[in-house]
């Protein structure tokens, strides 16, 4: 593991988070890095961090992140996400609404209104050492990761994603069984 690109990547997850909490911007971990905050450590190499944020917040983020020196990226449509980087390190943010129901969807793009899993922003604060950080619940972590392929036609299952619902399903398991 790459020890030193980890711990960058956790001091500019940290930034985010005191970036966000400073604009009254609510930004949830996913991905990879969402499951290492349930799991209370970092498991594995990761090449960037995925974050959501609500669409409506969008520009205060931005202005926000381009504020702390982060440059912005090209990518899928901004109304679906906005990506950045910083030290070579790549942060995407997934934007996020909510239709007629109250449920949470993608904010825009070819798959603008699609229905997020239902309780994906209700997981309690993930940690790493000192480091606190919202994450999405891990049924939602575990659910994305399994139906990625199928929701988009032609990405096959990556292995990491394998590895990554073994290890969320481990650890749900063990939280099951820790005494109350």
């Amino acid at each position: 593991m790459d020890r030193e690109r980890s711990a960058r990547q956790l001091r500019l997850i940290s930034e985010t988070v005191e970036i966000a909490e400073a604009l009254g911007v609510e930004v949830w971990l996913r991905g990879g890095w969402a499951m290492d905050f349930f799991i209370g450590e970092v498991t594995r190499d990761h090449v960037d961090i995925d974050w959501f944020a609500w669409a409506e917040d969008a520009s205060a983020l931005t202005g926000g992140l381009l504020r702390s020196g982060y440059e912005p990226l090209s990518g899928p449509p901004a109304d679906q996400q906005l990506d950045f980087c910083k030290q070579d390190v790549e942060s995407s943010f997934a934007l996020l609404s909510k239709d007629r129901f109250g449920r949470v969807v993608v904010a825009g793009g070819p798959w603008a209104g699609e229905v997020w899993p239902e309780g994906m922003l209700d997981a309690p604060v993930g940690r790493i050492g000192p480091l606190r950080c919202r994450i999405i619940s891990p049924h939602a972590q575990i659910e994305i990761k399994q139906m990625m392929p199928v929701w988009v036609q032609g990405r096959p299952r990556r292995r990491k994603d394998t590895e990554d619902i073994t290890r969320l399903e481990a650890a749900l398991r063990e939280q099951d069984t820790r005494p109350a």
